[in-house]
């Protein structure tokens, strides 16, 4: 498999940090299309002429059309305790979202939804805490204004919780749409049918030396 085109951050004994490219899968589905999880082993094999059977951990996860920073485990260990970082928000994640909508009135703000996700097609749907569909979960929001021109406005997205589809979904409640994202209100895809949102910041401590690392994906739009 050729892996030239994966772009490497970081790579440890314990961790290996990419940058993924729009439209590419984490993980194996049925498209068949080849997977970030399957190049980054890939790169692994070539890099250190292993003989054997990859170990890469999946610790989180990034919609198909969107781009960004990406963390794998290298290690049982490291899997281990990037999951539990995860699991615990003890990591910050800062995302960038393009919008043709005008920007807010304000310049920065709180979101605070109900979030509820329907599996069979694969949307978010989103309550207020009264009426709340059984099964939704509290998603919180911190976003800002970048900047601001006619048909492209630039936020910065920053999740305190996990939600499937959280940004995407807090974007369009503001009345700013991501380019390209028709599931949630944009008027046409772009032209690679990827969606305007990118994981530009990573940070968290080092699962085996503790020491706070930070990476950051130079942003495609």
């Amino acid at each position: 498999m050729k892996t030239g085109h994966l772009k490497i951050l970081h790579c440890d004994n314990h961790i290996l940090v990419v940058d993924k490219p729009a439209c590419v899968p984490i993980v194996p589905d049925s498209s068949d299309d080849v997977s970030l999880l399957d190049m980054a082993k890939a790169w692994v094999k070539e890099e250190f002429s292993k003989p054997g059977a990859v170990f890469l951990g999946v610790v989180h996860r990034l919609d198909r059309p969107v781009s960004g920073v990406v963390v794998f485990a290298r290690t049982s260990k490291a899997a281990s305790r990037l999951s539990e970082a995860w699991r615990c928000h003890d990591i910050e994640k800062v995302y960038w979202g393009l919008s043709e909508s005008p920007a807010p009135q304000e310049r920065k703000g709180e979101i605070e939804q109900w979030l509820w996700k329907d599996t069979k097609r694969n949307v978010v749907r989103r309550f207020t805490r009264e009426g709340r569909q059984d099964g939704a979960k509290l998603a919180q929001t911190s976003w800002r204004v970048l900047s601001a021109k006619p048909g492209n406005t630039l936020l910065e997205l920053i999740p305190h919780t996990g939600r499937s589809h959280q940004l995407r979904v807090a974007c369009a409640s503001m009345g700013c749409v991501l380019k390209g994202d028709l599931k949630y209100g944009a008027r046409q895809p772009l032209p690679d049918k990827s969606i305007a949102l990118h994981a530009r910041r990573l940070s968290f401590a080092h699962p085996t030396l503790k020491e706070k690392m930070r990476f950051e994906s130079p942003c495609p739009f």
